[in-house]
């Protein structure tokens, strides 16, 4: 089952996104190049006044410069100005485009870097909350979306909108009686759009979670193509994404209907106004109070008219589209950044880590930490053991502040950690878990990650780790790149990069959760070896259900149901033969039986 994208808000915590709404939070971004938006907006409005300038050359040219008594000069001045008023035009049209193009992308670019840093700093239950699809489409897609808004959807409703103005402008000058028809018109074609806008708002925003849980699928599909071939889950998959699919084309066409509905019924009022006016304008020319070319000027002018109206209607569609992405755009942007602490300065820590009365839950469910206090001396090796579900993890993550305790304090060097600047803090720990994370870049960048590559400290780091001999015949040796999450290594060697890469950190905390659970019996050997040497002078917690590789800790905590059941050296919990004991017998009885 698919989960349910929730990243989604709306802006302000309201029901609805209105197009004042974002430009309002757009405003920021806007305000510094709110001069280049000012030119392409002068530009846009000569492109605009051009409309109504040709139906203003019509009318002295069939007045006066049509048939034998036509006047010269306007047989020649109504064609040269013809031209000029194109190369305004045109001219206009190219600046306005420029000009509004520089500013949306500029404006892209600072949305896009303020997703991708918000996204970056946020807490860790951001991560767990929301799926990787719905953050890529915000981040890569989504944000395009915005861009639209402001390009096409703000270009068609500032230009077509004066375009609108000025020709009903210049044909109240030619005839105010025929305006006030048209006039009688508009007001419908507004309620329809309204009422079709909501619908479509409805419908964008519906569509938008079906296209994230769509990408959900896909997502999940492809990263566990493995155990889909295995169990021959191809159909099953197949029914989920078809299922999916098909829920997405029903709104796709829902919303083909409603935004295809309002061009037809805009052209039919359109025509009922023409034929008024026709007929209007017929009555007066036989009474003489209207010329041909005024005639002629007039029902151009209304027919001009029309075509920027059914752009304004057609900029509805992408308009409420855009409304949708915005709000999980500004939705990723509002999302609260981790908290930095206290801003206390930690250059170099001794080491000395304590949990006093720790106690921490996930939701509203069971406590999952339930009042820990254990202390750590500097240099001290201390394991944690007990089955799976017994928070050890969870104890893990307090460290670094992944997550903060619901109750007491996690300590270092006698300091709580919400006292200490964030950025220190993580700078005096490596960590290396089971769940290995390696960059598309390369052997050297992945092992001194987030620090300038020193390649003498690489090469240290790699061999430290029984790696040296793999990256040694690898074509470009620690310049080679490792592809994505490192698919050119096998299980082993990525864990013992990442081993690598908490080796050259240095830093006077370790934390090793299961760093040591996808190597071989001769691999674990050299790199148990490494981390030995590693250990002599730093705080190590170490996580492993292979009681083996922590049989020499200087203590070992046993925790069951979020408590610590028993503690002490491994020779000492034998002797107890409580919980450490039981789970002791049952591993060797499994080697033994393997």
């Amino acid at each position: 089952m698919s989960q349910k994208p929730t990243l989604s808000k709306m802006i302000g915590g309201g029901q609805t996104t209105s197009l004042i709404a974002v430009m309002n939070r757009l405003w920021p971004y806007i305000r510094p190049l709110i001069w280049i938006v000012a030119l392409g907006l002068i530009a846009m409005g000569f492109v605009a006044a051009s409309e109504a300038g040709i139906p203003m050359l019509l009318k002295p040219l069939l007045d006066h410069g049509v048939g034998a008594k036509g006047s010269a000069n306007a047989k020649w001045i109504v064609p040269a100005a013809v031209v000029g008023l194109a190369v305004v035009r045109g001219g206009a049209q190219y600046a306005s485009g420029y000009l509004l193009a520089y500013v949306t992308n500029k404006i892209l670019l600072e949305l896009r870097l303020k997703m991708f840093d918000r996204m970056i700093h946020t807490s860790a239950g951001f991560f767990q909350r929301e799926t990787a699809s719905t953050i890529i489409n915000a981040i890569v897609f989504e944000v395009n979306q915005i861009l639209n808004v402001l390009q096409s959807v703000v270009v068609t409703l500032v230009r077509d909108s004066l375009t609108v103005v000025f020709l009903l402008g210049y044909l109240f000058i030619l005839n105010w009686r025929l305006t006030l028809v048209i006039a009688v018109i508009l007001p419908a074609i507004g309620w329809l759009v309204s009422k079709i806008n909501r619908r479509l708002r409805r419908l964008n925003r519906e569509s938008q979670l079906l296209t994230n849980e769509l990408s959900y699928i896909v997502e999940e599909t492809v990263g566990g193509y493995k155990v889909v071939k295995v169990y021959n889950g191809q159909r099953y998959e197949n029914d989920r994404f078809t299922s999916m699919s098909n829920r997405l084309r029903g709104y796709q066409m829902r919303m083909t209907v409603s935004s295809g509905l309002a061009q037809p019924l805009t052209q039919f009022l359109a025509s009922i106004a023409l034929a008024i006016v026709i007929t209007i304008a017929v009555v007066q020319s036989a009474n003489d109070q209207t010329t041909v070319g005024g005639f002629v000027a007039f029902v151009t002018s209304m027919l001009l008219v029309i075509s920027p109206l059914k752009h304004l209607i057609d900029v509805n569609q992408p308009l409420q589209r855009g409304m949708t992405a915005a709000e999980l755009i500004f939705g990723l942007i509002d999302e609260p950044a981790e908290p930095e602490g206290g801003g206390r300065p930690l250059e170099h820590a001794r080491g000395e880590v304590e949990f006093r009365e720790v106690s921490f839950t996930y939701g509203a469910g069971q406590p999952t930490l339930d009042a820990i206090s254990f202390k750590v001396a500097p240099g001290e090796m201390v394991a944690l053991a007990g089955a799976s579900g017994s928070g050890k993890t969870t104890l893990i993550n307090l460290l670094p502040r992944f997550f903060d305790p619901a109750g007491g304090a996690v300590l270092v060097d006698g300091v709580p950690l919400l006292e200490y600047s964030l950025h220190d803090l993580r700078g005096q720990m490596a960590m290396v878990s089971q769940d290995v994370v390696l960059f598309n870049d390369t052997i050297a960048a992945n092992v001194a990650y987030g620090q300038t590559p020193d390649r003498e400290r690489v090469m240290a780091a790699l061999a430290a780790a029984n790696l040296a001999d793999v990256v040694a015949a690898m074509p470009d040796g620690v310049d080679t790149r490792v592809g994505g999450n490192g698919m050119r290594f096998s299980g082993g060697q990525r864990q013992r990069l990442a081993i690598a890469r908490a080796i050259y950190k240095d830093a006077p905390i370790l934390i090793l959760d299961e760093a040591t659970s996808e190597l071989d019996s001769e691999s674990e050997r050299h790199v148990q070896e490494a981390l030995e040497t590693l250990m002599k002078g730093r705080t190590t917690l170490v996580i492993a259900h292979r009681l083996s590789t922590i049989e020499r800790a200087d203590r070992i905590l046993v925790m069951d149901a979020g408590k610590i059941a028993e503690q002490g050296s491994h020779a000492e919990l034998l002797r107890l033969n409580g919980l450490y004991a039981n789970l002791h017998r049952i591993q060797y009885q499994q080697q033994a039986a393997a």
